[in-house]
């Protein structure tokens, strides 16, 4: 039986640090327990065989003075700390007080429970919204609000297994890549709980859990006849601003945040080359926010079309596109419709496209994709093949070029 003093160091040790702790309380317990049987370290009639302790008759270990037969009849009722929470253990042998406290120790403990909503609400805005970009803090809100949140309605942290998680993603409708964008929000959430101990494991990881969905529509190049239609018709575009946006968008690999980003001092006409230094995003749809590239890779210079010159204005104020501030989404999305009701366009002035146009038709042309990975800004060449190389051929083509291979003699 351990005495009180040995009692209050288990306690202790227990609250410091339960897990490490439980292989040292286990072995002390486990050599109190064999005390029981061994008496001035000589080996029992019982100890040859060491049966669990609770499964013990009164026959099979003789106590070896009256003291020890008083022991015998006292139970345990003893106090430990285990993650900052006092938990009494009473127990009636040794070896059911080891068991207790090896299944508490096994089992995450906490101060309360901890609703999933405010657990989730307290890591963004301590641990993600902090240290994240603004509009991938959007984001991340977004799928709090409108996914995770009515997933885990009235649930807390401590409750929620792999069964609730695959529910989650059953329910959600929609593209895989919107699925996959609340898997990696919760996946943090319920990482932070593994850490604070409020889990064992983090039930998305569990192998059982599959999301599926429909594949997000790719962005399609447009045609090379309806490019070649578009920069010869610039001219007839109404509105100079609008000229020189298209012919800026149309003939160079740009994101429109680089494009609404671009100052007068960044186009350097001498030197035909154009500094792409800064960004503009719209986290908050209409509301500007002027940052740093996406990338260090971003960070670039490219060639100036000399196709795009006769269209610059180098001198309506702080940024090309907007004046003293940059254009907002609202803004751009006129300015594309006037440019189609002008050009008389069958198809929609997106930009977007026009950044897989001009890289498909780049590779297309060149061949050499190291040179479209470095206009496009990007940190790999396999992220410019994989999104934004859509390729001009055709099967009929692809069958034509086997044939003059195997056929050739």
């Amino acid at each position: 039986m351990p005495s009180p003093e040995d009692l209050k160091r288990i306690s202790g040790a227990i609250s410091s640090d339960p897990a490490a702790f439980l292989p040292q309380i286990l072995s002390y317990i486990e050599k109190s327990v064999k005390e029981c049987y061994d008496k001035n370290n000589e080996v029992s009639p019982c100890q040859a065989t060491l049966p669990h302790l609770d499964n013990r008759i009164e026959s099979d270990c003789t106590p070896s003075s009256e003291s020890d037969t008083e022991m015998a009849k006292t139970k345990i009722n003893q106090p430990v700390m285990i993650a900052g929470e006092k938990r009494w253990i009473t127990a009636s042998s040794m070896q059911e007080f080891a068991d207790k406290v090896a299944k508490l120790l096994s089992t995450p403990q906490s101060a309360g429970r901890h609703p999933f909503g405010d657990y989730a609400w307290n890591w963004f805005h301590t641990y993600s919204k902090p240290n994240i970009e603004t509009v991938t803090a959007t984001t991340y809100e977004r799928q709090i609000r409108l996914y995770l949140i009515p997933a885990f309605d009235g649930m807390d942290v401590e409750e929620i297994t792999p069964d609730d998680v695959q529910r989650l993603f059953n329910h959600m409708s929609g593209a895989k890549a919107t699925k996959d964008k609340a898997k990696i929000v919760l996946n943090q959430i319920l990482d932070a709980a593994v850490e604070d101990g409020l889990l064992l494991k983090n039930p998305l990881k569990s192998k059982r859990i599959k999301i599926k969905g429909v594949a997000s529509k790719e962005t399609p190049p447009y045609s090379v006849e309806q490019m070649r239609y578009l920069v010869q018709h610039i001219p007839e575009i109404e509105n100079p601003i609008d000229r020189m946006y298209l012919a800026i968008q149309a003939m160079h690999p740009l994101r429109l945040e680089e494009v609404l980003g671009l100052q007068p001092e960044d186009i350097d006409i001498d030197r035909m080359e154009i500094h792409v230094r800064r960004a503009v995003t719209h986290p908050n749809r209409n509301q500007p926010e002027i940052k740093d590239t996406k990338t260090g890779g971003s960070k670039r210079t490219i060639a100036l079309s000399a196709a795009a010159l006769p269209y610059l204005c180098m001198d309506g104020g702080r940024f090309l596109f907007g004046g003293d501030k940059p254009l907002s989404y609202t803004q751009v999305r006129r300015m594309c419709n006037r440019i189609k009701k002008d050009l008389k366009f069958e198809e929609n002035i997106t930009p977007i496209r026009f950044r897989t146009t001009v890289l498909t038709d780049l590779y297309e042309q060149t061949g050499d994709i190291k040179l479209a990975q470095a206009e496009a800004g990007h940190t790999t060449p396999a992220m410019t093949l994989k999104y934004y190389v859509k390729g001009r051929k055709t099967s009929e083509q692809a069958a034509a070029a086997i044939q003059r291979i195997y056929t050739a003699s």
